[in-house]
C-alpha cells in the first residue's frame, strides 16, 4: 500500500513541477530569455516523461486488486502526455515508442514506431528528417538507459524566430524615426520663423541651423546603417586559413587598441571554409566590443580562441570587462540597441546576421565575464 502513497504523491509533485515550467516557459518567452525558456521546456519535459514512467512502467498491483483511483491515475497521465504540443519519444536500444499523441500522429503509429528512422537511434544526430520536415532531436538521458526525446520542429520555430524579428525591428524602426524627425521638424519651423523676421537674425538662424544640420546628419547615418543591416550578400565561401585570419585580428587590434593585451588561442585548426570578409567583420566587430568593455580596467585583457568542437568551428571571445548586466542581456543583438552615448548599435546584430547566414550561431555564452561564442558548421566541401 505505501508504494501507492508514494506513486500518488509523486504525480501530485509532477503535476506541480509542470504547472510551474509552464509558468516559467510563458514569462521566459514574453520576456525573450530564450537560455531560461529552454531549461524550462526541458524540465516541463522530463516531468511528462516521469509521470507517463510512473503510471506506465512502475510496477502495479495484481489485476484483481487494481482500483478505480489507479485507473484514473494512469488515464490523467495520458491525458497530460497527450496534451503536450511536442512530439515525446522513449528510446532504448534499437526501439522507439510514440509516448503521445503528437508522435503517433507524426509517425502514424498506436505505440512502436516502424521502422525506426536512423537519426532517432544515432544519440549524436542532431536532426531528423521526415515526411518532408525537420525535427531538432533534444534528449535527456534517464538512469535506466532509456532516452526520452523531444522533436522541436524547426520551420516552425525559424517562423516564429523571423516574426518576432520583424516585429522588433518595426518597432525600433519607428522608435528611432519619430525620435529623429520629432527635433528636424521643431528646429525647422523655428528656422523658418527666424527667417521671417525683419531684419533677419542670422546669429540665431545660425543656432537653429547648427543642430538642424546635425540632426538630420544622425538620421542619414541611422538609414545608411539600417540599408547596411537589410542588405547583407550572400557569403562566398572559400578556403581561409584559420592561423592567418588570427594573426591578421591580432596585428589590427594592436594598432587600434595598444592598452588593452589580447590573447589569441588558435591551435591546429587548418583551413575552413568562410565568406573572409564577412566573418572578419563579424569578429572584429566582437573584439571592438570587449576591448570598449574592459579598457576602464586596471590591466584591460581580451581572448579570442578558435577551436574544432565535432563539426563545427567555434570562435570565442572574452574580455574582463565588467559584464553584461541582466537588464541588457535579452536585447543585446536588438538592432539599434546599444548603451553606448556613441554607438549605432548595428555591430551585434549584423555580426549575427553575417553568422547566419553561415548557417552559424552566435550566442552570449557568459555574462560576467562576458564570453561571445560563434559556432559554424562545416560548409559542404568543405
Amino acid at each position: 500500500m505505501m508504494l501507492y502513497h508514494r506513486r500518488g504523491w509523486r504525480a501530485a509533485a509532477l503535476g506541480v513541477a509542470l504547472l510551474a515550467s509552464a509558468l516559467v516557459a510563458a514569462f521566459a518567452w514574453d520576456s525573450g530569455r530564450w537560455a531560461l525558456l529552454t531549461g524550462a521546456t526541458l524540465v516541463g519535459l522530463w516531468a511528462l516523461t516521469l509521470a507517463w514512467w510512473n503510471a506506465a512502467l512502475v510496477p502495479s498491483r495484481p489485476p484483481e486488486r487494481r482500483s478505480d483511483a489507479d485507473d484514473e491515475d494512469a488515464a490523467v497521465h495520458r491525458l497530460l502526455l497527450d496534451a503536450a504540443p511536442t512530439p515525446l519519444l522513449a528510446i532504448d536500444r534499437d526501439t522507439a515508442r510514440a509516448l503521445n499523441r503528437a508522435a503517433r500522429t507524426i509517425f502514424a503509429c498506436d505505440d512502436r514506431i516502424l521502422p525506426v528512422p536512423a537519426a532517432l537511434l544515432d544519440p549524436s544526430a542532431p536532426t531528423l528528417r521526415h515526411e518532408g520536415r525537420r525535427w531538432r532531436i533534444d534528449r535527456v538521458e534517464a538512469s535506466s538507459g532509456m532516452t526520452v526525446a523531444a522533436l522541436i520542429d524547426v520551420e516552425r520555430e525559424e517562423l516564429a524566430a523571423e516574426a518576432r524579428a520583424s516585429a522588433d525591428l518595426i518597432e525600433v524602426l519607428g522608435h528611432e524615426l519619430l525620435n529623429g524627425l520629432s527635433p528636424i521638424v521643431s528646429l525647422a519651423e523655428s528656422a523658418q520663423t527666424a527667417a521671417a523676421m525683419e531684419p533677419v537674425d542670422t546669429a540665431l538662424l545660425a543656432e537653429i541651423l547648427g543642430p538642424l544640420a546635425r540632426r538630420a546628419d544622425g538620421l542619414q547615418r541611422f538609414a545608411t546603417d539600417y540599408r547596411a543591416l537589410a542588405r547583407l550578400p550572400e557569403p562566398i565561401l572559400t578556403p581561409v586559413s584559420l592561423d592567418q585570419f588570427g594573426r591578421d585580428l591580432a596585428q589590427l587590434f594592436a594598432r587600434r587598441w595598444p592598452t588593452v593585451a589580447l590573447t589569441t588561442e588558435i591551435g591546429n585548426v587548418g583551413e575552413w571554409r568562410m565568406d573572409r570578409d564577412q566573418i572578419h567583420q563579424a569578429v572584429w566587430a566582437l573584439l571592438n566590443n570587449a576591448a570598449e568593455a574592459s579598457i576602464a580596467t586596471e590591466q584591460p585583457r581580451v581572448t579570442l580562441s578558435m577551436t574544432y568542437v565535432e563539426n563545427r568551428l567555434v570562435i570565442a571571445i572574452a574580455d574582463n570587462g565588467a559584464g553584461v548586466q541582466p537588464e541588457n542581456a535579452a536585447f543585446i543583438f536588438r538592432p539599434f540597441h546599444t548603451t553606448k552615448p556613441e554607438g549605432s548599435g548595428i555591430g551585434l546584430s549584423l555580426a549575427r546576421q553575417i553568422v547566419r547566414g553561415h548557417g552559424g550561431s552566435l550566442e552570449l555564452a557568459g555574462a560576467t565575464p562576458t564570453l561571445f561564442q560563434i559556432n559554424l558548421p562545416r560548409a559542404v566541401g568543405g
